[in-house]
């Protein structure tokens, strides 16, 4: 959190002696650079950067370290099985006495659980890769609609409608104001 800070205050800095350009776009590349350093940063400098609407995605930050933990929790518990269950097959291969939890399988059976939870683990670290890109993705996607506007001038209404005396049909406005 202190390394966001200070990326933020540094940021800041060098930019005050800067005029503001509204018509400029928001570069995404901050966005991006800063969700790819610490994972939700890029979101918490849209949601600074953003004027029209509803400012705040830092909503979005909780969700991303939700994610990130129980896919981290995830590799750390496949891999700890997957550890426990390689040693219980060399022991029993050394003819040492084995742990009481695997006990009841046999050794093909404890071949066939490691296998298994290596699997498990390398989709896990599949799976911890995709909400770190997800994220990034979202912080680059989200930072391109920071001057989207969503005003009330803007509007886009279907109505049913009758067409001449019994045709149905449908009406569509636009109104731009």
């Amino acid at each position: 959190m202190f390394l966001c800070g200070t990326l933020f205050a540094l940021s800041t800095a060098f930019s005050q002696g800067t005029a503001i350009d509204t018509n400029q776009t928001h570069p995404f590349n901050k966005s991006v650079l800063y969700s790819a350093i610490i994972p939700g940063a890029g979101q918490v400098y849209n949601s600074i950067k953003k004027k029209k609407g509803f400012p705040h995605a830092i909503w979005k930050v909780p969700l991303i370290y939700g994610g990130l933990g129980a896919t981290i929790y995830m590799l750390a518990q496949n891999q700890s099985i997957q550890k426990n269950l390689k040693t219980e097959y060399t022991n029993r291969i050394n003819n040492e006495t084995g742990s009481p939890e695997w006990e009841a399988y046999d050794d093909q059976g404890v071949l066939f659980l490691y296998q298994q939870y290596v699997d498990q683990r390398d989709l896990s670290i599949l799976a911890v890769g995709a909400v770190y890109l997800f994220q990034i993705l979202e912080a680059g996607v989200a930072s391109h609609f920071i001057n989207f506007d969503v005003s009330e001038d803007l509007s886009f209404k279907v109505h049913p409608t009758i067409l001449g005396n019994t045709t149905p049909g449908i009406n569509i406005s636009l109104n731009f104001k």
